[in-house]
């Protein structure tokens, strides 16, 4: 019995192959955005998962300091640090800032915390940490600075001590970090105009004792909850867990560019199978004469049926493999991060066969339709 797929692969084998390429490239950008999202998600919990804070206490009614601005005195250390159960209390601060290059500004988010205190909010994959009170400054290797860079920034000018690798803020702007004195100094510290404007106007409030944020770590035995809702209870300062801050990161702050990815999936996902419909229905139509010849000597419906939904799934099948190759040989050139899962990939196969089985139903249509008496003279 004639196999359209098999007649497909031996005569037409260039036409058929570039044809599945294609489709497989629009496969490859889906399993790319997939890729996409799940990067998104793993950069937003980058920095939350290094500093390794149990509770964060930010300011009330802000569901700070990733998703919204908050600021608390400095001073409220001292106090965190009597309740039952906390272990330590570490104030950071965060902040979006330019850094000079020799090619163009770089984009960066800048941590800072107390560099002499022995708490490392990241790992160093070169070079040590800080080890003076000022001028020294720990980047990401993504900025493209090396060990023994001088950085003007602010007033000052930074000499970079320590690199690390792959640590990226949930928007996907390498990290930098900073002792907290200068960190506070870049986020708070008016300039000497603003300054004498402020006391000309009566204001000569310019401390810069000012946090984002308190991470704060827990004893083994204490229970992380309910020490969050003494401090709620007491400070009257809003209380995060670390499961909490981790929903407002991958939630709050993503879902809609999770939803638009989303949107594009389905869109590509529709796109390739009206394309492997137009496809097969094409490659059906040019066949007809044997269709017909095949129905002309009693081939029931469901052999040819079965011939045009083999060749819709080879093509598909095809197509699936080219876009995981695509997606594995150009993940690494997206400037955010792309993480391919393997289940990912075997889920999208999935929906592939499917499409690819929809996408033959016009082909089928078609071939059933087909008179067999045009198989003589036609």
């Amino acid at each position: 019995m004639i196999n359209l797929a098999q007649r497909d692969i031996a005569h037409s084998l260039g036409k058929f192959i570039t044809t599945a390429l294609g489709v497989g490239m629009l496969i490859g950008v889906v399993l790319s955005m997939i890729g996409i999202y799940r990067g998104m998600v793993h950069d937003a919990m980058i920095v939350p998962n290094d500093i390794g804070a149990h509770l964060w206490v930010v300011q009330k009614d802000t569901l700070g300091p990733f998703a919204e601005n908050s600021r608390l005195h400095e001073d409220l250390k001292y106090s965190l640090r009597g309740f039952e159960g906390v272990k330590e209390v570490q104030p950071l601060t965060f902040q979006s800032i330019q850094l000079p290059h020799a090619i163009k500004p770089v984009r960066v988010f800048a941590l800072g915390y107390d560099a002499f205190s022995g708490y490392t909010p990241f790992s160093l994959s070169e070079g040590r940490a800080i080890h003076i009170p000022q001028n020294e400054m720990i980047v990401d290797d993504k900025t493209g600075f090396k060990i023994g860079d001088k950085i003007p920034l602010g007033r000052e000018t930074y000499n970079v001590v320590g690199l690390t690798h792959k640590a990226v803020s949930s928007g996907g702007d390498p990290m930098v970090y900073l002792d907290l004195d200068e960190a506070q100094e870049l986020q708070f510290l008016f300039s000497n105009e603003q300054i004498r404007n402020d006391r000309t106007r009566g204001s000569a409030n310019s401390s810069i004792a000012t946090v984002n944020a308190f991470a704060v770590i827990v004893n083994d035995e204490a229970n992380a909850s309910a020490v969050a809702h003494e401090i709620i209870r007491w400070k009257h300062q809003q209380v995060f867990t670390q499961e909490e801050q981790s929903d407002i990161l991958t939630k709050n702050m993503i879902e809609r560019s999770a939803k638009q990815i989303g949107m594009f999936t389905v869109i590509l996902l529709i796109v390739s199978s009206v394309i492997i419909s137009l496809i097969i229905y094409t490659m059906t139509m040019g066949k007809m004469k044997e269709i017909a010849i095949l129905k002309l000597i009693g081939a029931p419906n469901s052999v040819i049926t079965k011939m045009i939904v083999q060749q819709s799934l080879l093509l598909g099948v095809l197509a699936f493999i080219g876009g995981n190759i695509f997606a594995h040989a150009l993940y690494n050139v997206f400037p955010k991060t792309v993480i391919l899962v393997p289940m990912d990939a075997l889920k999208l196969f999935g929906v592939i066969l499917i499409v690819s089985i929809l996408g033959s139903l016009s082909g089928v249509r078609s071939a059933l339709r087909v008179d067999p008496s045009s198989a003589i003279g036609g």
